[in-house]
């Protein structure tokens, strides 16, 4: 995304990726409509560069930039989501210098799904004329130099580049298997899946080794996570229903066959060797359990003596 900085100062002329400002008045009336039309316009078109002290040409206009580089970025997004209902702060303002003069840089990232504006951009331009940036329900996009209304070829080209970003997300998938060495087998995990202990027969068996250049492989402490035994499980479990009801040890072991916590590793681990530890979250869960139906320990009790009978 720095290239585009590096393009637009070096450009000649505006184009889909640049954008000229001579100088620009955040107090003046319309000017946060304007300059929020050319973010999301450049967001939409794959991200691009607005440099605030060049006019038309690309040749310094010598006006002061430091008002808009001391806007606070999220009064910035504040004004997005004004008009967008969008969260969006992908986006940087820095300070860059052309022919010794100081500009204000905002560099633009693109977004995966287009932003729409769901207010119009009106402002007055004098007592009794009004001028609109944009409608609501309208999508901009980087025609050339100017930011308009998109069309279908538009939409078109944003498919495309998310296609393009699977597809070589893909391809660096693939170039990793093909590194592998003969006889490598592979696993994918989704984002975000750790990998961690697992007594259960389903689990996917890996080798520890000291390669410091093998992926890592991090051994859970459940001490700390599964830092309840029975006793105290019990105990968080009534504090959490602050005197509505209470349980007893009978109803933890009743839950734990009825539902077969051993097999959640999660909410319940079961040491070779010492009694059952359960963690926080398995706390969390009994309690929503009687949240949802007052009576669940009562037919859970009665559920798991029909099992062993």
């Amino acid at each position: 995304m720095k290239d585009h900085i590096q393009r637009g100062l070096t450009a000649k002329r505006e184009s889909r990726y640049v954008d000229f400002k001579g100088k620009l008045d955040l107090a003046e009336p319309g000017a946060w409509c304007e300059i929020v039309k050319d973010i999301v316009a450049m967001a939409n078109s794959g991200g691009g560069v607005l440099l605030i002290g060049l006019d038309n040409s690309g040749a310094p206009t010598g006006c002061d930039p430091q008002p808009v580089l001391d806007v606070d970025n999220a009064v910035v997004t504040d004004q997005i989501q004004k008009y967008t209902g969008v969260h969006f702060d992908g986006f940087s303002i820095s300070k860059e210098r052309k022919k010794r003069h100081r500009i204000a840089a905002i560099l633009v990232e693109s977004v995966p799904i287009p932003i729409v504006f769901i207010k119009p951009g009106t402002y007055a331009i004098s007592n009794k004329k009004q001028k609109t940036a944009f409608s609501a329900g309208t999508v901009y996009f980087r025609h050339g130099a100017k930011s308009e209304p998109g069309n279908t070829n538009d939409l078109r080209k944003v498919i495309e580049r998310q296609l393009e970003v699977i597809r070589q997300s893909w391809l660096r998938g693939v170039r990793k298997v093909v590194k592998a060495p003969p006889g490598s087998q592979v696993y994918t995990f989704p984002s975000g899946v750790e990998v961690r202990e697992s007594a259960s027969s389903d689990a996917r068996a890996i080798r520890i080794v000291d390669d410091p250049d093998a992926p890592a492989y991090r051994k859970l402490d459940y001490d700390l996570t599964h830092p309840f035994r029975q006793k105290e499980a019990v105990a968080e479990i009534n504090r959490g229903f602050a005197r509505r009801t209470a349980v007893n040890s009978y109803d933890i072991q009743c839950i734990n066959r009825v539902y077969e916590m051993w097999d959640k590793d999660n909410l319940c681990h079961c040491p070779k060797f010492s009694s059952p530890q359960y963690s926080r979250e398995y706390v969390a869960w009994v309690i929503s359990q009687y949240e949802q139906d007052n009576d669940f320990f009562r037919k859970t009790r009665e559920t798991d003596y029909e099992q062993r009978h």
